[in-house]
């Protein structure tokens, strides 16, 4: 039988061997970042953002969680940072209540590289103009050496 090894633990294997590579999220700290967004506040239209969290320097996105307890009906909400806002999640509408719903894609979680400077992640409305009641939580996982 054959043995592979992951490609963050391939250097274990190597001659002399070599630590797993935290910086690609082996073994790393998982940190949690939460944004509640609480529609009946004020009427956000689009293109309104929201700042979900401040992201120090050396963080690897993992994944992110949406919960909603009311639809967004026709309005988008894509989340990213200034110059790239949909570099977390693209805009799309969120309809599924009461239901934790991740995203995010392989590329972001395994072969993203740790962040050369401190992000401020935004959520952007767009299409259409936000519920006039119901709740948002935005949950983004990073790791950090």
């Amino acid at each position: 039988m054959t043995v592979y090894y992951s490609t963050e633990l391939a250097s274990i294997a190597s001659s002399p061997a070599v630590k797993a590579e935290a910086l690609k999220g082996h073994a790393a700290r998982l940190r949690r970042y939460r944004a509640t967004l609480t529609y009946a506040t004020q009427a956000y239209i689009t293109p309104d953002q929201f700042v979900l969290a401040i992201v120090p320097t050396g963080s690897t996105f993992a994944f992110g969680i949406l919960t909603a307890d009311t639809s967004s009906g026709s309005t988008t909400i894509k989340i990213g940072i200034t110059g790239t806002l949909d570099k977390y999640k693209a805009a799309a509408a969120f309809t599924a209540t009461n239901t934790p719903t991740f995203f995010g894609t392989a590329a972001q979680a395994g072969y993203a590289t740790p962040s050369s400077a401190e992000e401020t992640i935004l959520l952007t409305i767009g299409t259409a103009d936000a519920p006039g009641t119901g709740t948002l939580v935005v949950d983004l996982y990073f790791t950090s050496v």
